[in-house]
């Protein structure tokens, strides 16, 4: 069986296209994990971080929600990963997940405690992938 063709996009532009060999996301029910020959599926997508492993290396990237996408061409496993905003780990600056974090105490001091929570989701995953990535 032939290995997986991945397109992670966003409305702005194509993030990775390629082939792999395994990816995982964070779904609303926890992580996802694709292997080649997986069952055709479709999930939402929450905050969080992603990984394409293909060829001995892994891309790391932060997805900010979405939709992940499982369906089969042939012989090849095609993972079409929707996102609303997502970046690899070598596009994050520095100071990602600070500036996520002060925009979260600016929301939670006006008692926005649902975009608050998200924007801490948000500077989390981009730790996350800073550091693993």
């Amino acid at each position: 069986m032939a290995g997986l063709e991945v397109h992670l996009v966003t409305p702005e532009r194509e993030v990775w296209a390629g082939e792999a060999d395994f990816v995982t996301a964070r779904g609303v029910d926890g992580d996802l994990g694709v292997l080649p020959g997986h069952a055709p599926l479709l999930a939402a997508l929450v905050v969080g971080p992603g990984f394409i492993d293909a060829g001995g290396s892994r891309t790391a990237v932060v997805v900010d929600g979405g939709f992940l996408h499982v369906a089969h061409e042939d012989d090849v496993t095609r993972v079409d990963i929707l996102a609303e905003h997502a970046v690899t780990s070598e596009e994050l600056g520095g100071d990602d997940a600070a500036s996520r974090d002060r925009r979260a105490e600016e929301l939670r001091s006006e008692d926005r405690l649902d975009e608050a929570r998200e924007e801490r989701a948000k500077a989390a995953a981009r730790r996350r992938v800073a550091e693993n990535g």
